[in-house]
């Protein structure tokens, strides 16, 4: 029987309490962990461990978590997960802008950092089985295509992150029914605790930047809908 192979890890965080904890409990789960500790060492990690998800700091010494991000995704898109001190929206909208897929902030839970993990590698197992379908979905004038990853809005593409597509695709499933943030957080991340629903509402403002401000309507109290033409 084959061994499953181990799925690989880039820490990137430069506070070595918080860097050590991470390690220790993603080991005990069954993951490679690599650990950097600024931007360069990052970016040189990651060329050569090609790993399978980065949890990446947003404050680094030298070269900042965005510009990591971005060079990360220019050379080869990976999922990200950003760790950020910074609770305002603009930090985190800036975050999503740049490639990163899901964002905790300090301090947060092993337990849901976990959590988070496996379900942003869910979700490029799930893309990849995609890739084979070549179904192309309409709501008004939003065109998703499936196989292709890619989304255009009056004809023009709209690059959206990982997340972003996935949280898109599951609302135009069934444009006009309103999800409920904590039905979206279990069917897109992996994980319902309602304590975790901003996740959820910061990806649908960067949704709304992207692709115009009515394409996404809130139903307050309760959750999200596609707009149906």
């Amino acid at each position: 029987m084959a061994i499953p192979q181990q799925r690989r890890v880039l820490v990137v965080e430069d506070d070595e309490t918080i860097a050590r904890a991470v390690r220790i409990r993603l080991v005990a789960e069954g993951f490679d962990v690599r650990v950097a500790r600024d931007g360069e060492e990052a970016l040189a990690a990651y060329a050569q461990a090609e790993p399978d998800v980065v949890i990446l700091d947003r404050l680094l010494p030298g070269l900042n978590g965005l510009e990591v991000c971005r060079r990360m995704q220019a050379a080869r898109p990976v999922p990200v997960l950003m760790l950020t001190a910074l609770g305002e929206e603009t930090d985190v909208l800036v975050g999503l802008g740049v490639g990163a897929d899901d964002y905790m902030t300090k301090p947060f839970s092993m337990r849901e950092l976990v959590a988070r993990i496996d379900a942003l590698l869910r979700r490029v197992e799930r893309a990849s089985m995609l890739a084979h379908e070549d179904a192309v979905i309409r709501v008004g004038e939003v065109e998703i295509d499936s196989a292709e990853r890619r989304v255009f809005v009056k004809g023009v593409e709209a690059q959206l992150t990982r997340t972003e597509f996935d949280l898109l695709r599951r609302l135009a499933e069934r444009p006009g029914q309103v999800f409920e943030r904590e039905r979206l957080l279990s069917d897109i991340w992996g994980f319902s605790e309602g304590a975790a629903t901003r996740t959820v509402d910061s990806h649908v403002r960067a949704l709304r930047r992207k692709l115009g401000p009515d394409v996404v309507r809130t139903v307050h109290g309760v959750g999200y809908a596609l707009v149906r033409p």
